[in-house]
């Protein structure tokens, strides 16, 4: 059976619109912005979500907050009670800067001896023989003397002192000396022209030419084992000076009459170190 139109109907479908694919997207579109915009309306006129009148849950702390803020230590991070007290070291040393690396749990430091000569020393790295760099903080280092823990502050004028604690490479200890061993007597006072009695300079040649002097104890050996030298050191400078032979020796002698710190510069091995040899004022 075949439908026919008369020629008002085939007139009429004639002017309606071609339905193709892109009218089809077109209606699909304008349905889904129509969805949208009621979607939108309705948020609006009702704003409760389907679970209801939803609120967060309040914070609950537990206990009263004064006694949280009373219990927290903002300058004491590690907790667990009071830090030990510290023991401010009596070396010659001088703090001019901290790096601290909390990345890796390390970090430096800038520190100068008693000839003022600044270094970058590492964690773990030696400061000067004995005393070795162990921790840094936001303001002051910890260093290891011995086996003993000791702190150096960036200023320390203010900074408690203990005392002079032991002698580097002995553990510091509080009971008393052992029987027979009395205390450690103090080096003598020794001027500045007195130098050679006390440590002997050898001249150190290389390809014809003076490289440093190597030093040895003589006399009483006190002042060589104060100004922690140690048999074989090559000393290459003195006195901010490098070294053009013994009779410099002699100049220092005349330039620091009055006493006080002279700075050497000493290789030891694969070392260099800054040392300072203390002399008394002429009489």
């Amino acid at each position: 059976m075949r439908l026919k139109f008369d020629a008002r109907t085939r007139r009429l479908f004639r002017r309606l619109p071609v339905v193709n694919v892109y009218s089809v997207a077109e209606l699909a579109l304008l349905a889904g912005l129509a969805v949208q915009t009621a979607r939108f309306v309705w948020t609006l006129a009702t704003p409760v979500t389907p679970l209801g009148d939803w609120r967060p849950a309040e914070l609950m702390v537990p206990g009263a907050p004064a006694d949280v803020l009373a219990s927290f230590d903002p300058f004491f991070r590690l907790g667990g009670g009071a830090a030990a007290p510290a023991t401010v070291t009596a070396l010659q040393l001088t703090l001019f800067g901290i790096r601290v690396d909390e990345a890796s749990g390390r970090g430096s430091a800038i520190v100068a001896g008693p000839d003022g000569v600044q270094k970058s020393i590492s964690v773990g790295e030696d400061i000067q023989p004995g005393v070795k760099l162990q921790s840094v903080a936001f303001d002051h280092i910890t260093i290891d003397r011995g086996g003993a823990a000791e702190d150096l502050f960036l200023t320390q004028a203010d900074a408690p002192s203990t005392g002079a604690p032991a002698q580097i490479g002995t553990p510091a200890s509080s009971g008393p000396p052992p029987a027979g061993i009395g205390a450690p007597a103090a080096p003598p006072a020794i001027q500045a022209g007195q130098l050679r009695n006390e440590i002997g300079f050898i001249p150190r040649i290389d390809a014809g030419r003076l490289s440093g002097l190597v030093v040895r104890p003589q006399g009483t050996g006190a002042l060589f084992r104060a100004a922690g030298l140690r048999e074989g050191d090559v000393v290459t400078a003195i006195g901010g000076r490098p070294v053009t032979g013994p009779q410099d020796i002699d100049r220092v002698a005349a330039d620091f009459a009055r006493g006080g710190n002279i700075p050497i510069t000493v290789e030891r091995g694969t070392q260099t170190l800054p040392l300072a040899i203390t002399v008394a004022p002429a009489s």
